[in-house]
């Protein structure tokens, strides 16, 4: 019993929706650190080469502006306040173009794997958090294992990219101290641009794989028991009673709410025993006649005693009967294969009431109601 028991309880099957739903509310969701610092070192390599010439401008005015100094500034200490206090200014300026651009990439990174989520649950308190059993276990799970991997292969990587790029700008960084101020800036921000890309370009690479891991690893935590599932369709549709219980009330208070609709009737046809039918025609209000309502053996006893109570008409007409109570649901036009049949009838029942008003001659009771063969009803 207990190998049942546990075997019972493996995470075989796949997350329902409403699991999905409430873990992101919790804010379990696939997320990778190594596509946001893709995303960052990418909108700071692209802002480097497009603002290049725009920042180099400004830090060179900078330069300008402080080692410019006439006598009467230097030994001012009010200018130099105001001089570095420019300085800082636009020094601001000439860097906000790739600050925007990383504040952007922060926030597009951690949605382009999960989507927009704020959830409070996630940064709510957990003693779990705190238990050193649990924290041992996270240590040498597979996911700290992979997150090591991952570090010792980012380190290595950007180590061996860093050693390669300063081997092959080495003389380039080397004339940077004999060239004039602004090439020099124009060149070491060159060099910056082209390190930045190489360091994306590995970054691309172990985000390639950390996504598809971050994903995978999310969907293993999501599993569920069968039992798990079980347990959550009985909390979702209920037990089979209580359900049962809620159809029951669903059907009287639809069956309370139908009754209530037979008053308005023109007419009620019956079988006469099994089975009646309530229908309603407005020639001004409506193309067709009108099922308000219908049903068999004490439902329908308790339509003619309705009908009955407020005088409405009730005919015989077994056929015809059984033809719109299986082919009609409430509030629903008749079938055009019985516009004839129920024609008569309300012909008939609209001359009786004529004739009980004093116009016209008593009509004659249709016996032979014609309904179609293929709406006939056993």
């Amino acid at each position: 019993m207990a190998e049942d028991n546990d075997s019972s309880q493996e995470k075989t099957e796949e997350p329902t929706a409403r699991k999905q739903e409430k873990a992101r509310e919790e804010g379990q969701i696939p997320r990778s650190r190594e596509l946001t610092t893709t995303f960052i070192l990418l909108a700071g390599t692209v802002g480097l080469f497009i603002f290049a010439p725009y920042m180099s401008g400004k830090l060179a005015g900078i330069l300008q502006y402080n080692f410019s100094l006439d006598r009467e500034v230097i030994f001012d200490t009010d200018s130099m306040v105001e001089h570095f206090a420019a300085s800082l200014y636009h020094g601001t300026l000439s860097m906000m173009p790739v600050f925007i651009l990383l504040f952007i990439a922060s926030i597009a990174g951690p949605i382009g794997l999960g989507g927009w989520l704020f959830s409070g649950k996630s940064m709510a308190p957990k003693a779990s958090r705190m238990n050193p059993g649990a924290g041992l276990k996270r240590m040498f799970s597979l996911k700290a294992l992979m997150e090591l991997a991952k570090a010792l292969g980012k380190v290595i990587l950007i180590m061996a990219v860093a050693i390669a790029l300063l081997a092959i700008q080495q003389q380039d960084m080397m004339r940077l101290s004999d060239q004039e101020t602004i090439t020099a800036i124009k060149n070491a921000m060159w060099l910056t641009g082209v390190g930045a890309i190489a360091l994306a370009a590995v970054t691309i690479a172990i985000a390639a794989i950390d996504v598809p891991f971050q994903i995978w690893d999310n969907a293993q935590k999501l599993k569920m028991s069968r039992q798990e599932v079980q347990d959550e369709m009985k909390d979702t549709e209920g037990k089979p009673e209580v359900k049962s219980r809620i159809r029951q009330l669903q059907r009287e208070m639809a069956q309370r709410r139908m009754m209530s609709e037979v008053p308005k009737a023109d007419v009620v046809i019956t079988n006469p025993t099994h089975y009646s039918v309530a229908l309603r025609y407005d020639p001004e209000a409506m193309a067709t006649p009108v099922l308000l309502a219908k049903g068999g053996d004490q439902t329908a006893l308790k339509i003619r005693e309705i009908a009955r109570a407020h005088n409405i008409d009730i005919m015989e007409s077994p056929v015809l009967t059984r033809a719109i109570y299986y082919t009609t649901e409430l509030d629903q036009e008749i079938p055009a294969d019985l516009y004839m049949a129920v024609a008569q009838v309300l012909a008939y029942v609209f001359q009786l009431r004529n004739y009980r008003k004093g116009r016209g001659d008593r009509p004659q009771y249709p016996r032979n109601i014609p309904v179609p063969r293929n709406m006939q009803y056993d």
